[in-house]
This record gives structure tokens, C-alpha cells and sequence, in this order.
């Protein structure tokens, strides 16, 4: 799949180890994790291999997020999570975005940000 990042700050955090370690207030554990899951993206041929990832823990967001999803960047234990979302081929977002509909054609996923975003 194909990632684009919501911005080159991002883009570094989830490809660099020195800027992953520094979000994540020096855990080099969780910033090896976080590249892990950004080489596993860019590996896999559409969203539906990562979402029968169960470690991944692909999960739909709501509220302000609605359209959004999320994974964990290493456990559920741990609070943080790459939130994504799926685009069509013209890079447009999907509306309605239904998951179980279109995760076998979606090869593009935006970054939006990586985050405690429970707390």
C-alpha cells in the first residue's frame, strides 16, 4: 500500500527512529514498534491485510474522527495509536466510508497522526 502523511512532521516521526524515539519521550521500544507497523502498511497489498492483523487491532473511530481508524502502534496495554484513513485511487476520501465494503481495494491510506488519542 501506499501511505501519504497529513504532513512532513508526521512523515518524519513514522520513518525516522530519532524522531520516533523523541515522540514517544525516549521509549525506543514503541518507536521500533511504530516502524514495524509503517513497514508493515507499506508491505501490504490492500487495508484488508492489515485489518486481519489481530495484533494491529484495526478499529473504526467516532465522534470528531468518524471516517478514521486506528492500530495500535504496539499493544492495547500501551496508549498509543497510528490513526489512518482509507482513500479511493484519486487519493479521495471514501464517503460513506463503510470498511467492510471497500477493504479489498483500498491501496492508499493517509497517516493523520500518531497518538495517545484515549486520553
Amino acid at each position: 500500500m501506499r501511505i501519504i502523511y497529513a504532513n512532513n512532521k508526521i512523515e518524519k516521526q513514522c520513518n525516522n527512529l530519532k524522531e520516533a524515539t523523541k515522540l514517544f519521550g525516549g521509549d525506543k521500544r514503541l518507536a521500533i514498534s511504530l516502524l514495524a507497523r509503517i513497514n508493515a502498511i507499506e508491505q501490504a497489498d490492500v487495508i484488508k491485510d492489515i485489518i486481519m492483523m489481530p495484533t494491529f487491532r484495526f478499529h473504526n473511530l467516532k465522534g470528531k474522527l468518524d471516517g478514521y481508524f486506528a492500530i495500535d502502534v504496539k499493544t492495547i496495554r500501551d496508549k498509543w495509536r497510528i490513526i489512518l484513513q482509507p482513500l479511493d485511487e484519486e487519493e479521495n476520501v471514501f464517503d460513506p466510508c463503510n470498511i467492510d465494503e471497500i477493504a479489498d481495494v483500498v491501496r492508499i491510506v493517509e497517516i493523520r497522526e500518531v497518538s495517545a488519542h484515549y486520553e
